[in-house]
C-alpha cells in the first residue's frame, strides 16, 4: 500500500505538471523552490524534504518510516520521468486534454496519498506536517488543518516565483485553478478515499 501510494502520487505530480493549470499545493512550493534554485528538481525535492524529516522527527517520529524514504528519494524523480514522458506523449495537449489531465490528477493524488498513509508505514514529510499539528498538537481536524498548510505553500510558492524573475501571467501554471481546486479539496478528499478505500482494504 505504502509503495503503491508513493508511486501514484509521483505520477499525478507528473500529470498536473503537463496540464499546466496549477499543481497541488506542496508541488506548488516546490515549483517557486525550484525556478528559484539552479539545481535538478529531483535533488531539490530530496533537499526539501530532508529538512521537513526534522522537523517530523523533533515532534512526532510515529510518522516516519519505509514510506516516508520511499517518498523522499523517489518521488521528485518518479515525476520528473512522468512529466518528461507526457510531453514526448503530449507535445501540445489541447485546453480539453489538459482539463482531463487536472482532473484525473487531483483524483489519484488524494486517492495514492490516502494508502500510503493508512498503511501507516510512515507518510510524505509535508503530509506528516498536518498529522502532527492535529494528532499530535491537537490543534484542529486534520482537513482544515491541511487547508491552512496547503494555503501556506502555494503562497510561499508564488512569491518564491516571482522572486526568481518569473512572470506574473505565468503563475497559473504553477498555482492556479488546479492549485486552489487541491488547496480546498485535497483534505476531504484524502479522507473519502480513507474511509471508502483504503481502510477496509487495509482491514480486509
Amino acid at each position: 500500500m505504502s509503495l503503491f501510494g508513493v508511486i501514484i502520487c509521483a505520477i499525478s505530480v507528473g500529470i498536473f505538471k503537463i496540464a499546466a493549470l496549477g499543481v497541488d499545493p506542496f508541488q506548488s512550493f516546490m515549483a517557486g523552490l525550484d525556478a528559484l534554485v539552479p539545481i535538478s528538481f529531483g535533488n531539490l525535492y530530496v533537499i526539501a524534504n530532508a529538512v521537513l524529516l526534522i522537523f517530523a522527527l523533533v515532534f512526532d517520529r510515529h510518522y516516519i518510516g519505509i514510506a516516508t524514504f520511499i517518498n523522499l528519494f523517489l518521488l521528485g524523480y518518479i515525476t520528473q520521468f512522468t512529466y518528461e514522458t507526457l510531453q514526448r506523449l503530449l507535445p501540445s495537449p489541447s485546453i480539453a486534454v489538459r482539463i482531463l489531465c487536472l482532473i484525473f490528477g487531483i483524483v489519484i493524488i488524494c486517492f495514492g496519498s490516502a494508502f500510503y498513509m493508512t498503511a501507516d508505514l510512515g507518510v510524505s514529510t509535508y503530509d506528516a506536517v498536518a498529522l502532527i499539528i492535529c494528532n499530535t498538537w491537537k490543534k484542529g481536524r486534520f482537513l482544515y488543518v491541511r487547508i491552512i498548510t496547503d494555503l501556506v505553500c502555494v503562497l510561499t510558492g508564488t512569491v518564491l516565483f516571482l522572486l526568481s524573475g518569473g512572470k506574473p501571467l505565468a503563475i497559473p501554471t504553477i498555482a492556479g485553478i488546479g492549485t486552489i481546486i487541491t488547496a480546498f479539496f485535497m483534505g476531504p478528499l484524502i479522507e473519502f478515499f480513507n474511509v471508502r478505500v483504503a481502510r477496509p482494504f487495509l482491514n480486509s
